[in-house]
């Protein structure tokens, strides 16, 4: 018999591995979601999320993934999971993701595929959008240069390609690196830790998920988890754990607070000091965001502790179908559309790098 068993839970409630049914809609998480989905819906270049570690900046990453319809978004989520990068690797990986076929190794090369996919997507009615996880890794003053150059990808006012950072704070230092790429953020979000009113709404929205509808933890024992996890969905996510399966072996109905403190010991976590004037604890459904513009409608409630970053260093999703670039003859109108796109790269390219050698 397993703790899920003795519990009566269907699944783990508490881990930390990424799962959409999970997402815990925390106020300040909704209020982060719109204004992301405002960033993505007008295309407004770039938006940076910072946190600290275990604050739920990935799963966040990964729900605004799953929030923009592929019908109206080219989007893709890269994970970037070491710093030693060229700018040529992060070219190559933004275009394979936008649907670039067989990106060039040279990159003013890549620049031009990217330019001239960015454009068709446009011509198609959607919108590039590329969320960047780990993106305190990015910390070279080349790398950002590369950002702004991308950024600069316009046709007559209207930015062909939005990025949304999330990171440490750390990458707030990355973006002074460069200072007209740090004049572009057209917003900043901060997500911070949870309150302890909130600790304990996740904490029942697990364990609801994963199939038992009564809190098995007493009053004590989610003070403690608070009081031991700062508030961390991460951290949360380990003590609960933790404390779920030694009351197991003990037989314990309901986790008495006692039993979180020894699991805290065990875990080296400490009482933390809390002194947060903080976002308020409600549970607000993040809205959907119609790409005609506007939040319509609820969402339902899924739910999110912060993740590793799986193995792979990127991940795509959302990609759109390209069939329509592959077919081999080429209707009278389609060589006229890239006849256009060939124009408008080439004087793109002739202002941007003329003067360069």
């Amino acid at each position: 018999m397993s703790y899920l068993d003795f519990y009566r839970l269907q699944t783990e409630p508490f881990s930390n591995a990424p799962n959409e049914r999970f997402y815990y809609n925390s106020a300040q998480h909704a209020r982060a979601l719109t204004r992301i989905m405002y960033i993505t819906e007008t295309m407004k270049g770039l938006a940076v999320v910072v946190g600290d570690i275990g604050t739920g900046k990935t799963t966040l990453a990964r729900k605004v993934l799953d929030s923009l319809p592929g019908e109206a978004y080219e989007s893709a989520l890269l994970i970037i999971l070491h710093s030693e990068i060229s700018p040529e690797w992060l070219l190559r990986k933004i275009a394979t993701q936008l649907g670039v076929e067989q990106p060039a190794r040279d990159k003013i090369q890549i620049i031009g595929q990217l330019y001239r996919r960015l454009l068709q997507l446009h011509e198609m009615g959607k919108k590039a959008v590329v969320l960047i996880d780990e993106a305190q890794m990015l910390n070279s003053k080349e790398l950002m240069e590369e950002f702004r150059g991308l950024l600069n990808l316009e046709v007559t006012a209207h930015k062909l390609i939005t990025f949304v950072f999330f990171g440490l704070p750390e990458v707030e230092q990355n973006l002074n690196l460069d200072q007209p790429l740090l004049q572009r953020v057209a917003m900043k979000i901060r997500l911070s830790t949870l309150t302890e009113e909130a600790t304990k709404a996740y904490i029942t929205h697990r364990l609801a998920i994963a199939g038992h509808r009564d809190n098995l933890f007493t009053e004590e024992a989610q003070r403690n988890i608070y009081r031991f996890s700062g508030g961390f969905p991460r951290k949360i996510n380990i003590l609960c754990d933790n404390a779920l399966f030694q009351g197991f072996l003990m037989r314990e109905r309901v986790i008495e607070g006692n039993i979180v403190e020894e699991m805290a010991f065990d875990l080296g976590f400490e009482a933390q000091v809390h002194a947060q004037a903080s976002i308020p604890a409600v549970e607000i459904p993040p809205p959907d965001w119609s790409p005609e513009g506007g939040p319509v409608g609820e969402q339902p409630d899924a739910g999110i502790p912060e993740a590793e970053a799986p193995a792979s260093a990127v991940k795509q999703e959302n990609s759109a179908d390209l069939t329509e670039f592959q077919e081999s003859p080429e209707s009278e109108t389609e060589t006229e559309a890239e006849d256009d796109i060939e124009a408008k790269f080439d004087a793109f390219f002739e202002e941007t790098f003329s003067g360069d050698e």
